[in-house]
């Protein structure tokens, strides 16, 4: 559940100490899943966990479903893109399991340079990504909290951002053209799985990203 005092600074330290004191006792590696809407700052709480901690972090981004068309999400419900975004078990097979086993992951990340390929279907990279373990495995992205992967995630992470930070931050990072066609596909999806499949208060964490720190 959240923290009562969860000004950004104190919740960083609260979610911070909680990792490490899990550590002392865990035989194998801790999973964290940071999860938000996008622009909320989720890869830069990655970044911050990583300087003090013996971590890796694993884009949630690379397993974007990219066997479905784009024709495919526009047919489909807010609901059911929020179901079908993330690659879940690919995730969990390529990823989440070698790590926690101590074995390095070894996945194709989703390719948003090359897009469509011929069938209509998305593109993943022709290079394979390995990473290698680490005693804290942290999943990147919306969706990371999925209930599907609530036996392999040891941690649930939410953080949050005012949605005029939100704005301000995905105008400053994508194409205008883009960031609409994004938005009307994919906002709806986001607040569907927000506040249906995983509301704040299912979170153990919750987190502030202020609009005075950049955020990734």
């Amino acid at each position: 559940m959240e923290q009562p005092d969860n000004t950004p600074e104190i919740a960083f330290v609260r979610l911070l100490t909680e990792i490490r004191a899990r550590l002392m006792s865990a035989a194998r590696p801790i999973v964290v899943a940071i999860d938000g809407r996008s622009g909320t700052g989720k890869s830069t709480l990655a970044a911050r966990l990583v300087a003090h901690l013996p971590a890796v972090v694993v884009p949630c981004d690379d397993f974007f479903a990219a066997n479905i068309s784009a024709q495919g999400w526009a047919e489909r419900s807010p609901a059911a893109r929020a179901a079908d975004c993330l690659d879940w078990r690919r995730l969990r097979r390529e990823a989440i399991e070698p790590l926690r086993a101590g074995l390095p992951g070894r996945w194709h990340a989703f390719d948003f340079a090359r897009g469509a390929a011929t069938d209509g279907t998305y593109a993943q990279s022709g290079t394979m990504t390995v990473c290698e373990p680490h005693r804290v495995v942290l999943l990147d992205g919306t969706y990371a909290a999925r209930p599907e992967l609530a036996d392999v995630v040891d941690v649930a992470v939410l953080i949050e951002a005012a949605p005029e930070v939100r704005a301000d931050r995905l105008r400053a990072r994508e194409a205008a053209g883009f960031l609409a066609e994004w938005q009307a596909r994919w906002g709806a999806a986001e607040t569907h799985y927000f506040a249906t499949i995983r509301p704040r208060e299912t979170f153990e964490f919750v987190l502030t990203s202020a609009a005075s720190e950049p955020a990734r």
